[in-house]
């Protein structure tokens, strides 16, 4: 039960950091909301997190090879996931989350058509075809320490799908005040959020490198 519990949060937290931020797929979400229903951006959301959570078990599996490793190195690697984690939030911070989603979206919406099928098909494809996430979530991994070399098989399987339930969340929660704010929402507004999550990230990395250097010289 101690380690269930030291799963669940931790895994609805990555899945939700790993969809938070506003990049094309976001963008996607949104505009298909707004535009054909809030079930259209939904699917595209589901889609999306499909494959996060494909690139989680990829980085999960790779991980649990080098379990041993972690186990030594489990100060550097949180302070290395805390660097990644603040990188990426300054990324964040200076990108433009509208740009190259007119184009994106055209080419794989005309290639997997347009229905929920279709939505939650470009969904993933949008998200799969960016294989840099798995730098993301190997920082998420390493700041949250979230795979212990001690995890039996149900520990995996609760985790991931924990982890895909957080993702599913925040979809369903921006589906949900898109549809809602439908005639108020004006998509520049994006710039601010993005640069809310940024600002939260680089906050949580510069925690988790703090707290990683206490617990090394002054435990």
């Amino acid at each position: 039960m101690e380690q269930m519990l030291y799963i669940l949060p931790r895994g609805f937290l990555i899945g939700v950091l790993i969809s938070a931020p506003m990049g094309p797929i976001g963008m996607l979400v949104i505009q298909r909301t707004l535009s054909k229903g809030r079930w259209a951006g939904m699917f595209t959301g589901v889609g999306a997190s499909v494959s996060d959570l494909l690139y989680c078990l990829l980085t999960g599996f790779g991980i649990s090879f080098i379990t041993d490793l972690i186990d030594r190195h489990q100060v550097l690697l949180q302070v290395v996931g805390g660097i990644v984690l603040a990188a990426f939030g300054l990324y964040l911070f200076r990108k433009n989350p509208t740009r190259a989603l007119q184009a994106a979206d055209g080419e794989i919406v005309r290639k997997t058509g347009s229905s929920y099928w279709g939505d939650l098909a470009s969904g993933f494809l949008l998200t799969f075809s960016n294989p840099l996430i798995l730098f993301f979530i190997i920082g998420l991994f390493a700041r949250f320490n979230f795979i212990q070399p001690e995890f039996g098989v149900h520990h995996y399987l609760t985790a991931y799908l924990t982890i895909l339930g957080g993702a599913l969340a925040w979809w369903y929660v921006v589906t949900f005040v898109i549809n809602k704010l439908r005639r108020r929402f004006n998509v520049r507004s994006l710039w601010l959020f993005n640069r809310i999550i940024a600002a939260i990230l680089i906050g949580m990395a510069a925690v988790g490198v703090a707290l990683a250097i206490k617990n090394q010289f002054f435990p």
